[in-house]
């Protein structure tokens, strides 16, 4: 049997990860306090992905500001006590030989909603603990209070809460990044046509909807400075039936986000469309990343999501050139451990954590 290429390092930048199985980004909805404070579910939830022998193992989606979290009980880095909670996560992750990242986001239109589980749907009422949303035109997401429209001095702003939050990231002990432009969160709907009606310089012709997400690409890695890896995730496509994003408009965008200073596209798919008919299957979101892959210049590298759950479709994915690596969401969840799991079942050896070595299987 021929070792997968899975299983072998990749260097992006300053940072290696010792293998090509990631975790993605996955909201937990669970700082509890609505402070945006990490807990011990949070280092329990990420720190079991490292042991369990992830190269990668990436945060949810934390938001740069206190309205850009997608509910109240979301995670947040816009404090230096939220920072300094996450210093003790990311120091678990790194001495179990993974590496920490970090999801910088802003949900834009779809924030102030409630938590998956809840039972009221929607945004949640100011009288109960919501607030304005913005975006970058006065169009509500479907079921969703409708956002107020960005003012260009505001846009400003949310470049430079990226930044700020950028920087804390770094300080509390991340070593990659990742802005989130995907899933019909703010960068999302500024990219998409469906939810950027603007006139002025961020809206209209393409090169205006991807103003935003350059801009924050250029002053992060400004700020981050040429060592850290700078990763975009994007939804490949809106799936509407006419209009909207597409994976042309992602190409072409990816390109010039790597231009700026972006290192990594995570390509996944949908989120700014209500109702979109999406044919969800093992492996569906695949073909958008290798068509990405295919028109990206090295040495940009490309991540796969999405219902990817066999050790052997995880290693199909990497060893068929399609991307780089392979993000996995619900199977971590099911198996923490999927990466050791996945490496046996692929016949390749790989260190397990000494307390557990009497548990890997023998031949």
């Amino acid at each position: 049997m021929t070792a997968s290429a899975l299983f072998t390092p990749l260097t992006v930048r300053a940072t290696t990860m010792r293998n090509r199985l990631w975790v993605a980004p996955m909201c937990q909805y669970s700082a509890e306090e609505r402070d945006g404070l990490t807990t011990d579910w949070h280092l329990v939830h990420l720190g079991s992905f490292a042991v369990g022998g992830a190269g990668l193992v990436m945060t949810e989606a934390t938001a740069v500001s206190p309205e850009g979290r997608i509910s109240p009980e979301d995670l947040g880095i816009w404090t230096d006590e939220q920072r300094d909670r996450f210093a003790r996560i990311t120091a678990f992750i790194r001495a179990q030989g993974a590496v920490a990242g970090i999801q910088l986001a802003h949900a834009g239109r779809k924030a102030s909603t409630w938590r998956t589980w809840a039972e009221q749907q929607g945004s949640v009422p100011l009288e109960e603990g919501g607030w304005e949303t913005v975006g970058p035109s006065a169009v509500a997401f479907d079921g969703y209070r409708a956002p107020r429209a960005l003012t260009v001095p505001e846009i400003a702003g949310v470049v430079d809460d990226f930044v700020a939050a950028a920087r804390r990231a770094l300080d509390a002990g991340f070593e990659v990044l990742e802005l989130h432009a995907a899933h019909g969160y703010l960068v999302h709907q500024f990219l998409s046509p469906l939810s950027n009606l603007r006139d002025d310089e961020y809206g209209g012709p393409l090169e205006n909807r991807a103003r935003l997400l350059l801009e924050v690409v250029a002053a992060v890695r400004a700020e981050a400075g040429e060592g850290v890896p700078l990763f975009v995730r994007f939804s490949a496509t809106d799936w509407a039936e006419t209009g909207g994003w597409t994976e042309e408009d992602t190409a072409v965008v990816a390109g010039w986000a790597a231009e700026a200073g972006a290192d990594v596209m995570d390509i996944s798919s949908g989120g700014n469309l209500a109702g979109a008919r999406i044919p969800v299957g093992p492996l569906y979101q695949v073909p958008f990343a290798g068509y990405v892959k295919e028109r990206v210049p090295e040495p940009v590298r490309v991540s796969a999501v999405g219902l990817i759950t066999t050790p052997q479709e995880a290693a199909d994915v990497v060893d068929s050139g399609r991307a780089d690596a392979v993000m996995l969401g619900r199977e971590m969840l099911r198996d923490p451990h999927f990466p050791l799991r996945a490496a046996t079942a692929l016949g390749t050896t790989i260190p397990w954590p000494v307390q557990y070595e009497r548990a890997r299987p023998r031949p």
